[in-house]
């Protein structure tokens, strides 16, 4: 009787699934969802190409330098670098002196607390010290952004598909004016007061005005390219990548030691078994009825009990 309940519990179970997954099949076939701006008009990132590519890439250290310097100078006003120190730029070239400049030089300076009075106090920043947020606190920062919170830029390039090239297609990305198609088909999406129409966001409007608006808005040392728009872009992308993965290069080589000793292994094996398996493997030793001694032992017992054949 037991059984027969259960039974009949799954079966009745199993008819209201199959009910609902062809109810939602008819609905969905009947009424198709409506495409959205953001399907239609969101860009995939523009290709980029930077020398930490592939895995034989290395940083440029000078472009990683000219990206710093478009980070200090355009965007630390608003993004911080929570999980870099300023010891970690002696990777890009910068010797020790230069560090403790840049660290003393920092615009924001590094919260403490007043050692007499155990007020909320300010320092400058040493090299040990890891790059201070803009911000003090996450409503200060929202309420100087129209009430948008600017990410940390540590790990920007990991945490976004496609990384250095959706940083670099952000950056050059805007555009000041929605396409026509745009706001023909989608009415509704009209950039809001406030918001900047960029098709590689993914909502295509974000918070974040230009911030790097034309050529020469950084002026770079003699020696290097011209600070252009598009070479600030690259250059600010490619030192995220080192935020985020400042031990590339190691992996890389560690990578590739572990490659050319597994290949030196893999021919060593092969050759140990030719050399010593080989010869080994081809001797068979014939058993059960195929076996000489079996098969005169079974002669005999034929002959002795008078069997022909």
């Amino acid at each position: 009787m037991l059984r027969f309940i259960l039974g009949l519990v799954g079966a009745v179970f199993s008819v209201v699934l199959l009910i609902s997954f062809f109810s939602n099949i008819s609905t969905f076939l009947s009424s198709p969802p409506e495409h959205t701006a953001e399907e239609e008009f969101h860009k995939h990132p523009k290709h980029l190409t930077l020398a930490s590519d592939g895995p034989m890439g290395k940083f440029d250290r000078k472009q990683l330098q000219r990206g710093f310097q478009v980070y200090k100078e355009v965007c630390a006003a608003c993004h911080g670098l929570s999980l870099v120190a300023f010891r970690d730029l002696e990777a890009l070239g910068y010797n020790e002196a230069e560090v403790k400049a840049i660290a003393e030089q920092w615009a924001t300076e590094v919260p403490t607390t007043n050692p007499e009075t155990g007020e909320p106090a300010t320092r400058k920043a040493i090299p040990a010290d890891r790059f201070p947020a803009p911000y003090a606190n996450e409503i200060a920062a929202r309420a100087a952004n129209n009430n948008a919170l600017p990410p940390d830029l540590s790990l920007m390039t990991k945490a976004r598909h496609d990384g250095a090239a959706y940083v670099y297609s952000l950056l050059t990305g805007y555009q000041k004016q929605q396409p026509a198609e745009l706001l023909e088909k989608f009415p509704a999406a009209k950039t809001p007061q406030g918001l900047y129409y960029n098709p590689y966001f993914p909502n295509l409007n974000l918070a974040m005005p230009p911030p790097i608006t034309s050529d020469g808005q950084v002026t770079y040392a003699p020696g290097n390219p011209a600070p252009t728009v598009d070479q600030m872009a690259k250059d600010v992308s490619a030192f995220l990548v080192w935020t985020a993965e400042p031990k590339l290069e190691k992996r890389h080589a560690t990578g590739l030691a572990v490659t050319v000793f597994l290949l030196f292994a893999t021919i060593l094996g092969y050759l140990a078994y030719r050399n010593i398996w080989a010869n080994e493997k081809r001797k068979v030793r014939v058993t059960g009825v195929l076996d000489p001694e079996n098969q005169a032992k079974t002669a005999r017992a034929r002959r002795k009990a008078g069997v022909k054949g």
